[in-house]
């Protein structure tokens, strides 16, 4: 006992010791998140993400968002770089390689799926797989953690810059850090311009376009809120908080042009990392860990369905996590949705009824 005593008195100076001497790779803010809202009303937890069917289980590695062209056959990006396609028959295929991390995407009136990669940039992809680079930069910045996109009818992209700071694999720390280092864009294919709408977003996410066209939602993921970007009327050019305080972490972002917003939650708000963003020094020791010892997400399976004034009028849950988790995107196409993620092995489709 003795023995093992002395090993962890040892174990314990010497963490002590070497969180001493190591610098952090963050420079961290206090922030005192609200209090997070209960679970009741049109947010009572159901099990209606269970009853998704899942496409492609097992052959695919986390499918972060999906887009479904004119055959319906279904598109995603995964971890190692590449663009499948997915088929009537389940077929996956490889449809194109980026070489980096292919997140949002969306297609464009030609048929060409437009791709927001996290290391690449804004990137095109014409329907035989030849990949063509639109933008890698704004304003002198270069794009670090290229995110979400949204095509408009006039054919201009509003994507997503979500840190000018840490890359993809280091999302983690722009979480801890609690500094505002993103950006939402509009690329112009017209002019190949791309002008910055606005800065200095707490991780910008999620973007979409309002049914007329007269604003656009970008997702501040680690504020807990989704703000508003007015394109047109008298507010042209300004922006304002759309919902503030929402029961989870906002990612991807979809409009269905019909007055309805989908937002996927892939996890639920906890009290220790609210907490945790109260401590500056201990989100600065906690950072120089490996992230075996940081905190892990619920389990948990979530999305929701706003309304054009910012009222939350419908949410979807797998309660047990084990179906659909960690949901980091929400396709409506027709009087479907389809669901993708960071972690999950599948794609969900859920037919609305």
């Amino acid at each position: 006992m003795k023995k093992l005593l002395g090993l962890v008195a040892l174990l314990i100076a010497a963490l002590a010791v070497y969180l001493a001497v190591t610098p952090s790779p963050i420079d961290p803010l206090a922030w005192e998140a609200p209090k997070a809202p209960t679970m009741i009303g049109v947010m009572e937890p159901n099990d209606t993400l269970m009853k998704a069917e899942l496409i492609a289980q097992g052959q695919v590695h986390g499918p972060e968002d999906t887009a479904v062209d004119a055959q319906g056959r279904v598109y995603a990006g995964l971890h190692d770089g590449r663009v499948v396609r997915i088929g009537a028959d389940g077929q996956v295929q490889t449809f194109a390689e980026t070489g980096g991390r292919p997140l949002g995407m969306d297609f464009d009136a030609a048929g060409n799926l437009i791709l927001a990669d996290a290391y690449k940039g804004l990137l095109k992809i014409d329907p035989q797989g030849r990949i063509s680079v639109l933008a890698t930069e704004a304003d002198g910045v270069p794009f670090r953690f290229t995110d979400d996109l949204d095509i408009a009818r006039d054919g201009r992209i509003y994507f997503t810059d979500a840190s000018s700071r840490f890359e993809q694999p280091d999302y983690l720390l722009d979480l801890l850090e609690a500094r505002p280092h993103g950006r939402l864009l509009r690329y112009d294919p017209a002019s190949g311009k791309t002008e910055v709408l606005l800065k200095d977003l707490y991780f910008a996410n999620g973007v979409a376009l309002s049914a007329k066209e007269d604003f656009v939602l970008v997702n501040e993921t680690y504020r807990y809120r989704i703000t508003r970007y007015w394109l047109s009327g008298e507010k042209a050019g300004t922006h304002e908080v759309f919902i503030d305080n929402l029961p989870g972490l906002p990612d991807n972002l979809q409009g269905d042009r019909q007055g309805s917003f989908w937002v996927a939650l892939p996890s639920p708000r906890k009290a220790d990392a609210d907490l945790l963003h109260t401590l500056p020094w201990v989100k600065a020791q906690l950072a120089k860990l490996p992230r075996l010892f940081w905190p892990k997400p619920v389990p948990y399976g979530l999305a929701i369905q706003l309304n054009e004034n910012g009222e939350i009028i419908r949410s979807l849950h797998d309660t047990s996590g084990t179906h659909l988790r960690m949901v980091t995107s929400v396709k409506p196409v027709g009087d479907s949705l389809y669901f993708g993620s960071l972690d999950n092995d599948r794609i969900g489709k859920l037919t609305l009824h």
